[in-house]
């Protein structure tokens, strides 16, 4: 796949504390925080080319249906990619693991059907000019599969999440932040928003300032050819 010119490095995120921690904390989660049944529900349905933003160890690759043709997942970690890579070997669909960010998507314009945004808008440093770039490599009429976390709760966790956002938390985290609002930085983007309904993870269990999270559709504006 030919790749497009930027100025983000291949392996522009590099975080392997946090990786490590994230691909041991994650795979728990599956079954004992109920992550399992959700990314079940993200990605039902989904059909054609997808592009998965920001696949961390590839956890979403064998939740995805065999209507998917191909799916372009975009990983800038490198731990995080390599064991994405061995996931998509394990996937029923034909998956490529490519290095890149989201800031600049390494794929042509308007080259496919459907995008997954998976718990990544937190974390990327640019999320307008991300978000610029998910329009650019849809198709018109493609769909947006997104599932994050952000803002929540009443004002004190708000407090809490804005005060750990601008201290201790995007260091220990990976760079992700915890009072962003995907849904109001999606419809910014242009995308036109489809239903989507407020969730808690863990399902069960205590409420945390990363807990308060969305899971939904969106549209790129316009008619498939």
């Amino acid at each position: 796949m030919p790749l497009r010119s930027g100025t983000v490095p291949r392996d522009a995120v590099h975080h392997p504390l946090f990786a490590r921690y994230y691909a041991r904390v994650s795979v728990h989660a599956e079954t004992r925080m109920g992550m399992g049944r959700m990314r079940e529900r993200l990605l039902a349905g989904l059909s054609g080319r997808v592009i998965e933003i920001g696949a961390g160890n590839g956890l979403n690759f064998a939740h995805y249906p065999g209507t998917v043709s191909e799916v372009v997942a975009i990983e800038p970690e490198r731990l995080l990619r390599q064991l994405a890579v061995e996931a998509a070997l394990r996937a029923d669909v034909p998956v490529d693991v490519v290095p890149g960010a989201a800031e600049a998507l390494p794929v042509k314009s308007e080259g496919f059907d459907a995008a997954v945004v998976s718990l990544v808008l937190c974390s990327v440093r640019d999320v307008p000019r991300a978000l610029g770039e998910l329009r650019r490599v849809l198709r018109p009429g493609g769909e947006v599969r997104f599932f994050e976390h952000g803002r929540g709760g009443g004002r004190a966790m708000t407090f809490t999440q804005h005060a750990l956002d601008r201290t201790l938390w995007p260091l220990v985290s990976g760079g992700c932040h915890l009072s962003r609002e995907p849904v109001r930085a999606l419809r910014d983007a242009g995308f036109e928003l489809g239903p989507y309904r407020r969730v808690m993870m863990p399902e069960q269990g205590p409420v945390l300032p990363a807990s308060y999270c969305v899971l939904g559709t969106a549209w790129r504006p316009g008619v498939s050819a």
